[in-house]
């Protein structure tokens, strides 16, 4: 494995963590809260953002219009289903989800699952050192690369690991304030 080839992955990494983040209420609506919400639709499931267009009208609401008006009641039946929390009320053109402003103790427990996707975003990038010093091990064995380089290289992998590891830690900081604040 190569540096770039795991700064790259990385980098995917701290992406996957921002979009996992992004599921997480903070109290104020924002239409990626649906982003993990598939609708069983013609028979395969399909993400809601397909099927139709998720705005938010104000801070505590998020409108739902179906391109296609007959995805009416399978939508609101997936959202129901979800694990998003929100009751959708239909009023035969558009999903209307109100979002209740959240308790100090559901704020609580949304912190604690921001540091849970935090943590999984350190590890996978913990794992993907590992691996890239291995590779680095391997090629120093194999006298591919001097033993010099393979310090050199095992040095700036343990700078990149730093890097995206404060990065997710910064996403962290911003989510726990987000939630936080009332």
């Amino acid at each position: 494995m190569k540096l770039a080839e795991a700064e790259s992955t990385m980098q995917k990494t701290v992406e996957s963590t921002q979009r996992a983040f992004n599921t997480i209420r903070t109290g104020r609506a924002s239409g990626s809260l649906l982003d993990k919400v598939l609708v069983e639709y013609y028979g395969s499931p399909t993400p809601l953002k397909q099927l139709a267009n998720i705005s938010t009208p104000d801070a505590t609401t998020i409108l739902i219009q179906p391109y296609d008006k007959g995805s009416l009641n399978i939508i609101e039946k997936a959202i129901s289903l979800s694990d998003v929390g929100l009751t959708p009320s239909n009023d035969g053109l558009v999903i209307r989800l109100n979002i209740p402003p959240l308790t100090t103790e559901r704020r609580k427990e949304f912190v604690k699952l921001a540091a849970k996707y935090a943590e999984e975003g350190r590890v996978a990038i913990r794992n993907i050192r590992r691996d890239a010093i291995e590779s680095i091990r391997k090629q120093e064995k194999n006298a591919e690369i001097p033993e010099d380089e393979a310090r050199d290289q095992q040095d700036k992998l343990q700078k990149l690991t730093n890097k995206y590891t404060a990065k997710i830690d910064e996403l962290l900081t911003e989510k726990e304030k987000d939630i936080s604040t009332v």
